[in-house]
């Protein structure tokens, strides 16, 4: 059987890749955004979050908050970059959610497993028309540390993947079977394992298998229960499957965006602490919408973590504008 030696969750944000002071430039876009969710779920523009909650974040969205909050996460992502090495798994199972990246509209499955030999990244910024306005010309250091600013193939433990099917099947769960990346021109890998492939693994590229899970596109995304149950079906089918494998599994994304809901996020963890299954199960849908539907992979990994004993973690509730949006980060490792 496999033996799950590690499970990690991390933040892949804009802002990892942002001096501090250029994040002031994701801070002018939150303030023309009219897709806010707030921290009850109710959508809203910002100037109606501002008239519900008023300057109560003024004190926290300063830029010398900014500027130690960049030291931590980069400490954080070079100890999660450091962990991979020490425990040198022989495989990283990436749970992670597509922009429209690999998939689109016309289809768009819930859950897909990816088991080609090569994951093959789509390009990010120039197939982005915001990438030649002024105010999003930060996109282009973003591309890089997703890993996406050439077709960069990366390697996937192709057998791993192909045999998760049966036990994940047998368990209910009825997956998109991927295998190719027909034209990268158009359609390929994004953010979220590109980011873990560049940001984390670097130079040393240990084969992935990418599970994708539909977190931010209604009308199909997964319920916290079913995110929930998938990774304990994950974990058992694990067991059943390359006797010997020493196998490290990534949630990858998250935590609350694009108002910061810093009472969500800390709830999540204490959970995924304390192995409390029950709250993981049961976390409010009107809360997973928009980028906050990224906690969807942390509710997944904390399905598959029973045995396995929290290592550290770090948490840095952003605040970009007075209003208080902005983004939940977070990095923590279980072995």
């Amino acid at each position: 059987m496999a033996e799950l030696v590690m499970a990690f969750g991390t933040s892949h944000s804009p802002v990892l890749a942002l001096d501090s002071p250029e994040w002031e430039a994701r801070a002018i876009n939150d303030r023309s955004n009219s897709q806010l969710y707030d921290t009850d779920g109710v959508r809203c523009s910002y100037d109606e979050l501002h008239a519900k909650v008023g300057d109560a974040y003024a004190g926290l969205a300063v830029p010398a908050r900014w500027a130690e909050y960049e030291r931590r996460l980069n400490a954080a992502l070079d100890r999660l970059g450091a962990d991979l090495v020490e425990i040198g798994p022989d495989a990283v199972i990436i749970m992670s959610d597509d922009h429209h990246e690999l998939f689109s509209s016309a289809n768009n499955p819930a859950l897909a497993i990816y088991y080609g030999e090569h994951a093959i990244a789509r390009r990010f910024a120039e197939a982005d028309p915001r990438s030649k306005q002024p105010d999003w010309q930060w996109m282009f250091k973003v591309e890089k540390m997703y890993g996406m600013d050439a077709h960069h193939h990366y390697p996937v433990d192709a057998k791993l993947a192909y045999d998760l099917f049966d036990g994940l099947m047998d368990a209910g769960f009825d997956l998109a079977a991927c295998d190719q990346v027909p034209d990268p021109e158009k359609r390929g890998f994004g953010h979220g394992f590109g980011f873990v492939m560049s940001r984390l693994m670097g130079a040393r590229k240990i084969p992935i298998v990418p599970i994708l899970i539909n977190a931010y596109f209604p009308p199909n995304q997964p319920t916290s229960k079913r995110c929930y149950d998938l990774g304990a079906a994950l974990r058992k089918t694990l067991q059943a499957v390359a006797p010997g494998k020493r196998v490290a599994l990534c949630a990858s994304g998250g935590l609350s965006h694009f108002v910061t809901n810093e009472s969500l996020d800390r709830g999540i963890l204490a959970a995924l602490t304390t192995g409390d299954g029950r709250f993981l199960q049961s976390v409010p849908e009107k809360l997973l919408n928009s980028g906050s539907s990224e906690i969807r992979m942390w509710l997944t990994m904390g399905g598959a973590l029973d045995g396995l004993k929290k290592a550290w973690e770090e948490y840095l509730p952003v605040y970009r504008t007075p209003a208080g949006t902005g983004i939940g980060l977070a990095f923590a490792r279980w072995s």
